[in-house]
Parts: C-alpha cells; structure tokens; sequence
C-alpha cells in the first residue's frame, strides 16, 4: 500500500468513477462478449465490493454509461470502433436494459449517472468534471472497461484536469488480459496510484 494512500482517499475527496459497467457492455446483453467474460471473472465482484464500501462511509459514486440513439445523430463515426459499435446487434438505446448499470454494481439511492452519446470516455461532455468539483473532489478513483481504451483515456483526462487519480487494478480490466495488465502496469501506472480493492475497502472501513 502507497504511504499516503489512506490521505489521498479520504472520504471528504474521494468519488469512485464507474465507466461504461452496464449490461450492454459486460452484462447480459454484451455487444463485446470477450471483454463482458473477462469483466465478470474479478472485476465485477471486485467491484460490487468497492461501491457497497464506499457507499457505507461517504465517499461518492458516479456511473459513467453509454448510448446511442436509434438514427445514431451527433454520434462519432470517426473510429473503428465507432463504427463496430454501430453494426453490433446490441443497440444501446436510451432508457434500454442494455445501458443500465449491472446488477452486481447496482445503482445507489445516492449514485449519481451520467451518460454521454460521443467521445471516448466519462469526461467527454457529459458534466462530469463540473459535477466532482461542484462536489469537492480531488481524487478519482478510476473503475470499469476497458483499459484498452476508455479507462486508459478517463486516466488522461482526469490527470490532465488536476485530479488525483486511484487505480484498483482488479476493478479495472480490457482485453487481451495480459495485455490490459502490461498497460496498468507501464502505462497507468506512471499517471495513477496503483492499488486493489482489498487495500480501499480496508482503508475506508478502519
């Protein structure tokens, strides 16, 4: 555990940012079937223990989703994965199974959502920043899929913004496994202080 680990996620500072944990993503009804699989080996119950902790003492939790609209209006089409997720046969409509949270993490009575219909990550114009500032928060603790893209891309962001930025590494994955791995490892790991659930849920119940 980093020395001042417990101060950087006092419970005054703290949010916990899930992103993209909904059920078109790696529940039941996954548009990426390799990555939902992956999700629901740790990080899943790693991270429905995280939120219950944090929730317990204090600290705030914002779900960060995704959606599309039908006719895919104001929507990126400049990427590949723009246009997978557009041919994917799982429709992330508005107000739909697919874009709500899991039932493993769940959505508190104190839970803020947040949705956004372009960009890469939780951060892309969806109020986020606004929203943790307008709560007084410093550091983010970072959650959810993937590492291969929108995790790695809400670590930038966040650090870009002055955050402080906390990564449990098993409430994060992307795929391939090992490569998700090598990239917390050299990569978010230069940026955000490394960590595990067992370490917070420590911290914040002691």
């Amino acid at each position: 555990m980093a020395a001042d680990l417990p101060e950087l996620v006092s419970t005054w500072r703290t949010a916990v940012v899930t992103s993209e944990v909904q059920n078109g993503v790696v529940g039941d009804e996954a548009a990426l079937p390799e990555l939902a699989e992956a999700a629901r080996g740790t990080m899943l119950p790693a991270l429905g223990r995280l939120v219950k902790a944090a929730r317990a003492v204090g600290v705030e939790v914002v779900h960060g989703t995704f959606e599309r609209r039908v006719d895919g209006k104001g929507a990126n089409t400049n990427a590949r994965l723009f246009n997978a997720v557009a041919k994917s046969p799982v429709k992330l409509l508005p107000g739909s199974h697919a874009t709500q949270v899991v039932d493993e993490v769940g959505v508190g009575p104190t839970d803020l959502v947040l949705t956004r219909t372009h960009g890469l990550n939780p951060m892309a114009d969806t109020g986020l920043d606004a929203v943790l500032r307008n709560l007084g928060v410093t550091t983010i603790v970072v959650t959810g899929v993937s590492v291969n893209v929108a995790v790695t891309n809400l670590v930038m962001d966040a650090v870009n913004r002055g955050y402080q930025v906390v990564l449990p590494r098993d409430a994060v994955c992307g795929v391939p496994v090992d490569y998700a791995q090598a990239v917390v490892d050299h990569t978010l790991g230069l940026l955000a202080t490394l960590t595990t659930v067992d370490e917070l849920v420590k911290i914040w119940s002691s």
